[in-house]
C-alpha cells in the first residue's frame, strides 16, 4: 500500500469497469481511520467524506485492509509507481499472481467472500489478524464515551506473552495516544501492527532503564503541551520489576497525573494459580541477587519470611535459583514457566526436590519462571502440637480455668511454646462453648 507522503489524487482517472471503485481528482480526499473515510456497500467505495488534508492511506489502516486484496487495475498501478515496499508486504510475485486473476465484479463484491480466501493472493504475511480487527470495534465501542484528560501520563499494563491478553480500554488509549513511551520501541512496534494501530515514527520514544530518568524530560515536555503520553513496558505492568516507576516519579513531580491501566502480571497471575490458602499477604522480592554469596544471604532471609514471596528469574539462572531455596527443605514452592503462554506450565513441589525436578526435563528449564515460595505453616493449626498438650488444655478449659492460667499451666508441663498453646487455646474454647 502507499506510505505516508502519497497522496489519493496519484489514483485519479483509474477505474475497474461499472459499479466498482471510482477516484477523482476533484475531491482532494484521504483515507483517515478515524473519520470514517471508506464505507462499504457491496462494490462500492466512497471517498467522498473522507476529511480534506487529513492522514493519507496508512499500511496497516483497518478500513483499508480489505481494499488491499483487490487485484483491478487501480491496485495493480501501485507497485508500478512504487518500487519500494516495507518489509512484509505483497512481493512481486504475488502481486503479479493477483494481476492474471483478472478483476471482475464477483471478486470485488468483498463482503460475501472470506478474507481467508483472498489473502493468499496478495499477502506473505498479512500484518492484522482480523479477530484483533473486531476487538479494535469493541474497543471504541467500550471505551469512547469515558474520559481522557489530555496532559496525562497514562500507565498501561500490556500482554505477557498471549496478545489476547489486552484489555478493550488499553487498545482505546493505544490508539488515542499522542506519543508512546516503551521500553523497546521494536517490540512496541510489532506489538502496536499485530493490533492494526499505527503510530509514526517520532510518536515512539525509547524510554528504558538505562535512560529512564534522562528521557522522562521529553516526556514531561510532551504533557506540558497537552498531549496524552502513554507508557508500556515490553511485557505486563510497567514499574513492576520493569521501567516505569521513574518515569511516574518524575510526571507527578512535575505536577502531572498518572493515570494506570491495569491488565496482565505475571505476579498476580502466578499467585491465582498457586493455589495458597493461608492468610497474611505475600511479598514480592523481584530477581535475586545474581551474586553466589549475596544471593545465599538472600535466600537466607526469604527463610525466615513467614509469608509467601513471589521471585522472578530467568532461564538461565532457574536451576541455580533452585540450588540456593534447598535451605526450605520441606516448604512448598510452586514453578510458574511460560505463564499465558502455549507451552505454559505450573508445579508445586517441596523445596528440596525442585532441583532434581527441573534435571529431569530440560524442557522445564525454558521460558521466563515466576516462582512462588509458600508461607511457613500457621502455628493456629492445633495438628501440629502433642496431643497430650491439647488434652491438658482441653481439661482445664473445661474445669473453667481460664484460658491465660490454662496455657501458662500447659506450657509448664510441657515446654511448649506459650504462643503456640494460646493459639490451641483460643480454637479449643470455641469447640468448648459451641
Amino acid at each position: 500500500m502507499l506510505r505516508r507522503q502519497h497522496n489519493a489524487p496519484l489514483f485519479a482517472g483509474r477505474h475497474t469497469g461499472s459499479r466498482t471503485a471510482k477516484i477523482s481528482t476533484l475531491a482532494p480526499a484521504h483515507l483517515h481511520k478515524h473519520q470514517g473515510a471508506i464505507a462499504l456497500t457491496h462494490d462500492q467505495i466512497n471517498l467522498a467524506t473522507a476529511a480534506p488534508r487529513r492522514a493519507v492511506i496508512a499500511r496497516n489502516q483497518l478500513q483499508a485492509l480489505r481494499l488491499q486484496v483487490g487485484t483491478c487495475p487501480v491496485f495493480t498501478l501501485v507497485p508500478q509507481r512504487f518500487a519500494r515496499w516495507r518489509r512484509g508486504a505483497c512481493s512481486t510475485r504475488t502481486m503479479v499472481h493477483a494481476h492474471r486473476l483478472r478483476c471482475d465484479n464477483a471478486l470485488l463484491r468483498l463482503r460475501g467472500l472470506p478474507l481467508a480466501d483472498l489473502t493468499p493472493h496478495c499477502f506473505e504475511k498479512p500484518h492484522v489478524t482480523p479477530s484483533f480487527a473486531l476487538a479494535l470495534q469493541a474497543a471504541d465501542a467500550a471505551a469512547a464515551a469515558q474520559h481522557y484528560p489530555q496532559a496525562t501520563l497514562y500507565v498501561v499494563a500490556t500482554p505477557i506473552g498471549n496478545l489476547a491478553d489486552i484489555s478493550l480500554r488499553a487498545l482505546y488509549v493505544l490508539q488515542l495516544a499522542d506519543a508512546i513511551a516503551c521500553e523497546d520501541t521494536r517490540h512496541t512496534r510489532q506489538m502496536l501492527q499485530a493490533y492494526g494501530i499505527d503510530k509514526p515514527g517520532n510518536a515512539l520514544l525509547a524510554v528504558h532503564q538505562h535512560n529512564e530518568r534522562s528521557a522522562s524530560a521529553q516526556i514531561i515536555e510532551r504533557l506540558s503541551q497537552g498531549q496524552r503520553v502513554v507508557y508500556v513496558s515490553d511485557a505486563g505492568t510497567p514499574g513492576i520489576s520493569d521501567p516505569g516507576a521513574i518515569v511516574v516519579e518524575e510526571a507527578t513531580r512535575a505536577g502531572f497525573r498518572a493515570s494506570p491501566l491495569p491488565g496482565a502480571s505475571s505476579v498476580t497471575a502466578a499467585m491465582s494459580a498457586a493455589g495458597i490458602t493461608q492468610e497474611g499477604g505475600y511479598v514480592f522480592a523481584g530477581f535475586l541477587p545474581a551474586k553466589g554469596k549475596v544471593r545465599q544471604e538472600a535466600a537466607q532471609q526469604l527463610a525466615a519470611e513467614p509469608r509467601a514471596v513471589v521471585l522472578l528469574e530467568s532461564p538461565h539462572r532457574i536451576l541455580d535459583l533452585a540450588h540456593t531455596l534447598q535451605i526450605l527443605q520441606e516448604r512448598p514452592i510452586t514453578f510458574a514457566r511460560e505463564i499465558t503462554k502455549q507451552f505454559e506450565q505450573i508445579h508445586t513441589l517441596a523445596a528440596h526436590a525442585a532441583e532434581a525436578w527441573l534435571t529431569e526435563d530440560p524442557i522445564r528449564q525454558k521460558g521466563e519462571f515466576v516462582v512462588v515460595i509458600h508461607p511457613q505453616p500457621s502455628t493456629k493449626d492445633t495438628t501440629e502440637l502433642p496431643p497430650e498438650a491439647l488434652r491438658l488444655l482441653q481439661l482445664l478449659l473445661e474445669e473453667g480455668v481460664s484460658l491465660k492460667s490454662a496455657v501458662r499451666v500447659a506450657a509448664a508441663h510441657t515446654n511448649l511454646s506459650r504462643n503456640a498453646l494460646y493459639d490451641a487455646g483460643l480454637l479449643l474454647q470455641k469447640e468448648i462453648s459451641h
